[in-house]
């Protein structure tokens, strides 16, 4: 990304479907895609059977109206029916075939021609944000990474929690940029996605004591947590120019900041063939990259290693004396920093305690007035 202008045309200039699919197949002989695709294959194989079975019926009611003396109007308009719907099955099942191929090359050119590399899907990604580690089925999907000047992934992301009729698949996009030196664990909880109630999208709950607020009109836009005792490092990691940063740029983005990573979250996708979509993302990288830097100054105070005794440490040019010598912290963060107190989801429990309590009262009183007859 760095020193490259922004080029969105890869993600809408006309595509070869032929290119498209050597493009695809290249792409697995490589390995930067999945060599087998068991969608792909399932897909492949249901279509098959339509088919045989389109004609087996077609051929069947042409027999069956032979026997009975000649094809009517009124007879083939079944066997138009029938070659009319498993034909358009087998439309969108190639065309949704041939869509992913030109996807994975637009998206791939779009990389290149922005100083990225692309990677189809990345199954169970080892990064440490909150949405991560839930559920099972975990994997990222149209990853474009930078290299410079610091690390740089976007990317949607799927898992699924649950199982059988209850079984739910969550839809995030998110981008992940590595920071210099580790940080304390803080959240910003934009205010503008939240949902009923001003409950939050995100899916964890984090304990309201942690919650700190700053200055200004931050408040309006993000709830920040920071573990307790870490009030002070936030205001520090949180100049007034950063939260102008974040206010102007990514107020619709929760964020989350953990070990040396920091995480700009969506519930939908964020790795898409919109450039609008591209053109806002890049803004707001571009916007937080300036600052990120700073960051790389903190230490936290609670690793302070204890005093040393300068002569008996061997220091060339020490005098001899009380004088200690105070060595700075090492980067990293204590073990009360590092990540945030879970907390309850009350809005929920409220809103589901006054369901079942209408609920309650609905059968109790059905109950009464059948007792009263």
């Amino acid at each position: 990304m760095s020193g490259v202008a922004f080029d969105a045309r890869p993600l809408t200039e006309p595509a070869d479907a032929r290119a498209a699919r050597a493009y695809a197949r290249q792409m697995k002989a490589e390995g930067r895609a999945p060599a087998s695709n068991a969608a792909g294959i399932v897909i492949a194989v249901i279509g098959a059977l339509v088919v045989v079975f389109a004609f087996f019926t077609v051929g069947l009611g042409v027999v069956t109206a032979l026997v009975r003396g000649g094809l009517g109007g009124a007879a083939a308009l079944p066997a138009i029916a029938v070659i009319a719907f498993f034909g358009l099955i087998a439309f969108f099942v190639v065309r949704g075939i041939r869509g992913q191929a030109v996807r994975w090359m637009r998206l791939d050119r779009f990389a290149r021609a922005n100083g990225l590399t692309y990677v189809p899907k990345l199954d169970d990604p080892l990064l440490p944000g909150m949405i991560f580690h839930r559920g099972s089925s975990r994997a990222s999907s149209d990853l474009l990474r930078g290299e410079q000047p610091r690390f740089v992934e976007f990317a949607n992301y799927r898992y699924t929690t649950g199982s059988g009729k209850n079984r739910t698949t969550h839809r995030w996009g998110y981008v992940a940029v590595k920071l210099d030196v580790p940080l304390p664990h803080i959240i910003l909880d934009a205010i503008g996605n939240n949902g009923l109630f001003g409950a939050s999208n995100l899916p964890a709950v984090y304990d309201r004591d942690q919650r700190l607020s700053l200055e200004g009109d931050f408040d309006r836009h993000f709830a920040l947590y920071c573990p307790q005792g870490y009030e002070r490092d936030a205001l520090y990691l949180f100049t007034p120019d950063i939260m102008a940063r974040f206010i102007d740029n990514a107020a619709q983005l929760d964020v989350e900041i953990v070990d040396d990573w920091l995480f700009l979250y969506a519930k939908r996708d964020l790795s898409t063939l919109d450039p609008a979509t591209w053109g806002w993302l890049f803004t707001v990288v571009a916007a937080l990259l300036d600052k990120l830097a700073q960051w790389a100054r903190w230490r936290d105070d609670r690793l302070a290693p204890p005093a040393l005794d300068a002569v008996a440490s061997g220091i060339p040019g020490a005098q001899p004396g009380p004088t200690p010598v105070l060595l700075p912290p090492p980067p990293g963060v204590a073990a009360s920093g590092r990540r945030l107190k879970t907390g309850v989801p009350w809005v929920a429990l409220i809103i589901f305690g006054v369901l079942g309590a209408g609920w309650l009262f609905t059968v109790l009183g059905g109950w009464t007035a059948i007792l009263g007859r």
